[in-house]
């Protein structure tokens, strides 16, 4: 079991919340490639083997959990949640560059909410959401050699 699997089940342990393996199971799923959202029908494909009358109220009802207590991340993507592990806090405040064909993601640094708050006099900022879309060099090179 890795260190966030393990790390997170005892956060969720420490608010009341009990140990499953299909918890255990389910971050799992994450960690194994933590730079690229997956939806709850990605979940629920990685866990049939293990799991396979696992239902999407379960998975959806988990993933909120785990969103809930910053476990995962969420994000909208063509009108789909879909999640990752959630970024390391080193990092510090950013956005991410999200590949619209294989999901890959990559941390962006934007300048601070100053800019935005003195575009808007007399409003009040309390939160935002921003989001670069397009093709990694991986996915940007195979469309060219598709072309």
């Amino acid at each position: 079991m890795s260190e966030f699997v393990k790390n997170a089940l005892n956060q969720l342990n420490d608010l009341g919340y009990k140990y499953t393996q299909r918890r255990a199971d389910m971050l799992a799923v994450f960690d194994q490639d933590i730079n690229h959202f997956k939806s709850a029908k990605d979940v629920q494909q990685a866990m049939k083997k293990d799991h396979p009358n696992i239902s999407f109220d379960t998975i959806y009802r988990n993933l909120r959990l785990f969103t809930d207590y910053d476990l995962l991340e969420e994000n909208e993507i063509d009108g789909e949640m879909v999640f990752r592990q959630h970024c390391d806090p080193i990092l510090g405040h950013h956005h991410h560059f999200v590949c619209n064909h294989c999901g890959k993601t990559v941390p962006v640094r934007l300048g601070d909410l100053s800019y935005y708050s003195q575009q808007l006099p007399g409003y009040e900022i309390n939160g935002h959401s921003f989001q670069l879309f397009g093709l990694c060099p991986d996915c940007l090179a195979e469309s060219k050699q598709q072309s």
